[in-house]
């Protein structure tokens, strides 16, 4: 099966030996998004909503340049340093999912790239 990857200045560039998004067939894989400003590559705010709000930023961006929207994300990952942030990611995706919401995971780490409090990785099916 021939795979694409997808690249788009709107996110964030790619901090190692990966791709912002792949497809295989009618999938596409989601690489984790952090709370960088692409622009600048800095984290945009202490502020765990705010990181929580500009990772969504980052994930729909990478969506749009693969062809796809939130409308088609099927799976999501939430990794976050402290899961008392939890209700914050259920706010903002009430915000930028529409019902039914795609099935999701969340996990409690130790850290994440760049000192962060949250990154998100998603599945998107396209077919």
């Amino acid at each position: 099966m021939p795979r694409q990857t997808f690249h788009t200045d709107a996110a964030p560039a790619a901090i190692g030996a990966y791709s912002q998004a792949v497809r295989a067939g009618d999938t596409v894989y989601l690489s984790g998004a952090i709370p960088l400003v692409p622009e600048t590559m800095e984290l945009v705010s202490d502020d765990v909503r705010t990181q929580v709000v500009q990772v969504f930023d980052n994930l729909e961006a990478v969506c749009k340049a693969a062809g796809g929207s939130f409308d088609q994300i099927v799976k999501l990952t939430v990794f976050l340093t402290d899961l008392t942030d939890f209700p914050l990611v259920n706010e903002v995706m009430e915000e930028r999912f529409a019902k039914p919401y795609p099935a999701r995971a969340a996990i409690g780490v130790a850290s994440l790239p760049r000192n962060v409090a949250v990154e998100v990785e998603g599945v998107m099916f396209l077919g």
